[in-house]
């Protein structure tokens, strides 16, 4: 009979390529990892993985047990939300990881909710990228993620995760107030092509908005300076270091006085922020209630 943790294990190696990486993810040692493989090869009767000196990948015996393991670890996850229903499980702690902005948007919004309307959740929360939150929850370090969609990021019909839109927003043109566009009601991108750029660090899914935005606009964005802290960008702009996009929610509360923020002409760049579970816990009964407040958080905002 084949051991649930071990397709655990099987599908961290596949979703992170080197068993080391696995290993760190899932809290193990890489020797460990490689023996419960290997119970695994042998409780199957077929060779599942082969290793190389640039990582691990499935052989087809693995791609076919992965599919089904995707099936197997989402139905476990319904059948510990239906034994935690039964046993009425109205008290416990849900870990959660979200982006800065998300965490004030609707994170925060929803942790308030939830203390009149289900007082025995606690929220555990962790900063973390949009794209970052998605792995720990793949890697069960958390039970939900607030994340954005990115180049990469796994489909919506991904068999490993339940997702539920939470919202959309657009990106500004944020500019010195002495820049020649300044008095523009819109800020065309292409207008910003010689300009020098602002901008995330490469792998934040808002480095893929800015550049994919700027390549519609038939030019490559030149980024002379780099932040993840969008408050960083926006002291930049306002030095007059450059140009930036960035999300209209995180400007808020910003000092804006040395900058302009305009909206963008035509179509705006955006991202599309949703909350994510791992396939089968969308009903678990702290989960649920989680969920539930997010999706009213961002409703009301």
């Amino acid at each position: 009979m084949i051991e649930a943790r071990r397709l655990h294990i099987l599908r961290a190696v596949a979703d992170h390529r080197t068993v080391t990486a696995a290993a760190a993810a899932l809290y193990l040692t890489p020797s460990a990892v490689s023996q419960q493989l290997t119970a695994l090869e042998q409780e199957t009767g077929h060779r599942l993985v082969e290793r190389s000196a640039k990582g691990v990948r499935l052989t087809p015996a693995g791609e076919i047990l992965l599919s089904h393991t995707h099936a197997v670890l989402a139905q476990l996850e319904r059948a510990e939300a239906e034994l935690a229903a039964y046993g009425a499980g109205s008290a416990g702690t849900v870990t959660l990881a979200s982006f800065a902005t998300g965490i004030g948007l609707v994170v925060a919004p929803a942790l308030v909710r939830l203390a009149r309307t289900a007082p025995g959740i606690r929220i555990r929360v962790q900063d973390a990228e949009g794209d970052a939150s998605l792995r720990m929850v793949l890697d069960r370090q958390v039970d939900v993620a607030v994340a954005v969609e990115y180049r990469g990021a796994p489909d919506a019909d991904d068999p490993r995760l339940t997702r539920i839109p939470l919202y959309a927003e657009p990106f500004d043109a944020v500019v010195p107030v002495t820049h020649r566009l300044a008095d523009a009601p819109e800020i065309p991108l292409a207008e910003l092509a010689k300009d020098p750029w602002i901008g995330p660090y490469p792998g934040n899914p808002c480095h893929d908005v800015v550049v994919l935005a700027c390549e519609h606009a038939g030019f490559q964005p030149r980024l002379e300076h780099s932040s993840d802290d969008f408050r960083a960008v926006v002291a930049l702009a306002s030095a007059d270091a450059g140009v930036a996009l960035v999300p209209r929610f995180a400007l808020r509360g910003m000092d804006l006085t040395d900058v302009v923020v305009r909206p963008v002409d035509g179509t705006a760049p955006t991202r599309r922020v949703f909350a994510a579970v791992r396939r089968g816990a969308e009903e678990h009964p702290l989960i649920r209630p989680v969920l539930d407040s997010l999706t009213q958080a961002a409703a009301e905002d």
